[in-house]
């Protein structure tokens, strides 16, 4: 094995830049592939100490005999480039590389009759020419959005291709020239299929031709006094190197400009800075820091700005700073930020064109930075183990709660009233686990009585399982035979702690539901949102955890978690009930049936007018589901005559019902 420090390159040598690396072996085989934002601080990042590097890692660099790299413009070549090379060089060290498949590539489908320009990922497929891969699907589209002016290829999929041919009109892309409309033979196969060689051409960088021949045409157009034809050839001119250059420039006043965009939650933020000098995104950097005071976006914008130019002078503080929030002191931070250039600086949010494009490109790297230090943070076996340890010594339970169970009570305004719950093992959502519960004992806004509610049916269904099981034994023996077909019980399994979404009143219902049904093994805790502490039955003071605790974090994400569902079950349900009509309270009745119905009769005022008979003529319709039909039409209260607002006369109901059964209205 190799010693890193005999192929390590002095530190003058690497460039700080984004760009892609490759470690070799002694028999100068590719080992690892990697790209990175900074190059300097990537790769010096492999020359620590090897005790302080994990194992697979320690492992590559005793094994590589030498690094190299290549300097790129911009991230997304980076991509591009990493990609290539484990394509090309299947390094060893690169075997889990997890995105080796989801990288979208432009594509077109030469191997159709009419050729298609599509986004395509995955495995490649014969007969389709791939250009790529890029880093984002956006990019392809954007690209080809611009090519199309002067390659009108077809893009649009099998269905609408065809779709349009039955017709005879072609689809809008057609009507603005932005396709030659083989669908309705406007061009030829071969016409088209020439169409879609120059494309994958210019794609390959054989972009002279193109543009000399257009200019050409644009001159000789301009000469005879054909200067509609002329604009037109010089407009798809400018397309071409529109997207030609796209990849790289990024704002197109070759502005100096640094962005700054925050993503957050309760514990955490991310920062993400893009530096653009001359138009283009000359380099990224980022990271993750705790919140441990109460600070809103505008005070971590403050925080970063400092962070970035307290130590910098002169060109390195650009003319624009452009951010998500201003900070309260915006012309204080506004004069301390000219002071260190020497110069006026422009500090602002950006509020359209390429500028706020580029904002939101920046935001989302944040929000994938957050959500992959969280990943790590929550699938790290260290960290989870950790995190449990913390809430059992917290809440004084007798070990580590394994398995947790997390209630959440959601409705609206006291209508759909629904709860969730979610179950959490090992620190990790068992999401197979989760539950959904409709609030039946009463009507109304009562979120206390709901807890209590769900959880006892959520433990007197435990017990039922174990006196299934035999494992316990009722009051009155009633004859039941234990079931055991080796299938785990929906509720069989209990939890070591509890959780809900609250303070003392839901921890006080949930705690009292599991004494009257005798249990007494299980912890229960609530979860206030409003200052994040963790309340206890029958304690008057909540316990509070530090703002960086693991246990904290885990619980905030089991208590987030069973709010999503919550949220998610209550607005379907809603959604179901608003759509619902007459016909979805006839038993029996189907989805199918009651389409039929609604086609047959036209609305559903014509279906309650009709008679039993007239029913029956519907296919697939008897006599006592008919009967069922007029009974429940019958009964249901008709709606109230639509109203034109605008003229205030009555409408009458001509147009079809929804197949949901739902009357329409204007």
């Amino acid at each position: 094995m190799a010693d890193p420090s005999s192929y390590r390159p002095q530190p003058g040598q690497i460039p700080d830049s984004p760009g892609v690396y490759k470690f070799r072996d002694e028999h100068r085989r590719v080992i690892y592939v990697g790209k990175a934002k900074s190059l300097r601080q990537r790769l010096a990042s492999y020359f620590q100490d090897v005790a302080g590097l994990h194992p697979r890692t320690a492992t590559m660099v005793t094994t590589a005999a030498s690094v190299e790299w290549t300097v790129v413009s911009t991230e997304v070549e980076a991509l591009q480039l990493e990609y290539s090379w484990i394509k090309e060089f299947d390094p060893r060290f690169n075997v889990k590389y997890r995105d080796d498949k989801s990288y979208p590539s432009l594509a077109v489908t030469l191997n159709e009759e009419y050729p298609r320009v599509q986004v395509m990922r995955g495995p490649k497929k014969k007969g389709v020419r791939y250009f790529g891969p890029y880093g984002h699907a956006w990019a392809i589209r954007e690209t080809v959005d611009l090519m199309l002016r002067v390659f009108p290829v077809r893009t649009c999929s099998a269905g609408v291709f065809k779709r349009s041919a039955q017709i005879g009109r072609p689809c809008l892309l057609g009507y603005i020239g932005k396709c030659s409309a083989p669908c309705v033979g406007r061009v030829t196969p071969e016409e088209h299929r020439e169409l879609a060689e120059d494309f994958c051409d210019f794609m390959a960088g054989r972009t002279g031709t193109y543009l000399s021949r257009l200019e050409k045409e644009m001159h000789e157009a301009a000469e005879e006094m054909e200067y509609e034809k002329a604009a037109r050839l010089r407009d798809d001119m400018g397309a071409l190197r529109r997207a030609m250059e796209k990849n790289a420039v990024v704002l197109a006043d070759a502005t100096d400009a640094d962005l700054i965009a925050v993503a957050e939650d309760e514990l955490e933020a991310a920062v993400q800075i893009f530096h653009v000098r001359g138009g283009r995104v000359r380099g990224q950097r980022g990271w993750v820091t705790d919140k441990v005071e109460a600070v809103d976006t505008a005070g971590l914008v403050e925080h970063a700005l400092q962070q970035l130019y307290g130590e910098e002078k002169g060109e390195a503080v650009p003319k624009e700073v452009l951010v998500p929030a201003l900070p309260e002191d915006t012309p204080v931070l506004s004069q301390w930020l000219a002071d260190r250039r020497g110069s006026q600086v422009s500090l602002r949010i950006p509020q359209r064109g390429d500028k706020k494009a580029l904002m939101e490109t920046v935001h989302r790297n944040a929000q994938q930075s957050l959500a992959l230090h969280k990943t790590k943070r929550a699938s790290d076996l260290t960290t989870r183990s950790r995190a449990l340890e913390e809430i059992a010594e917290a809440l004084e339970l007798d070990g580590a709660p394994l398995r947790i169970e997390c209630f959440d009570i959601s409705h609206l305004q006291g209508d759909d009233v629904v709860a969730s719950m979610v179950v959490f093992e090992d620190g990790l959502a068992r999401k197979s686990e989760y539950r959904r519960f409709q609030i039946k004992s009463f009507e109304g806004q009562d979120d206390v009585r709901s807890m209590h509610e769900v959880v006892s049916r959520r433990f007197r269904r435990y017990l039922q399982e174990k006196l299934k099981t035999g494992e316990w034994e009722a009051e009155e023996d009633d004859g039941a035979v234990p079931e055991d077909d080796g299938r785990p019980k929906r509720f069989a399994y209990p939890p070591q702690l509890v959780v809900v979404d609250g303070g003392q009143p839901q921890v006080a219902a949930a705690k009292r539901a599991l004494e009257e049904l005798g249990i007494d093994d299980v912890a229960v805790c609530g979860l206030a949102k409003r200052l994040e502490e963790v309340w206890l039955p029958g304690e008057e003071d909540p316990v509070v955890l530090p703002r960086t605790s693991e246990g904290l974090y885990l619980l905030q994400r089991v208590r987030d978690e069973a709010h999503r569902f919550a949220i998610q079950y209550q607005r379907n349900k809603r959604g179901k009930r608003l759509k619902s009509g007459p016909l979805d309270e006839v038993p029996g009745l189907g989805e199918s049936r009651k389409q039929a119905l609604v086609k047959h009769f036209g609305s559903v005022k014509k279906l309650r007018q009709a008679t039993i008979d007239q029913i029956c003529e519907v296919p697939g319709i008897g006599r006592k589901t008919a009967e069922t039909v007029a009974a429940a039409l019958a009964g249901a209260v008709p709606a109230g005559p639509a109203v034109n607002t605008a003229t205030g006369e009555i409408i009458e109901d001509e147009n079809p019902a929804p197949a949901g059964g739902g009357t329409s209205r204007q």
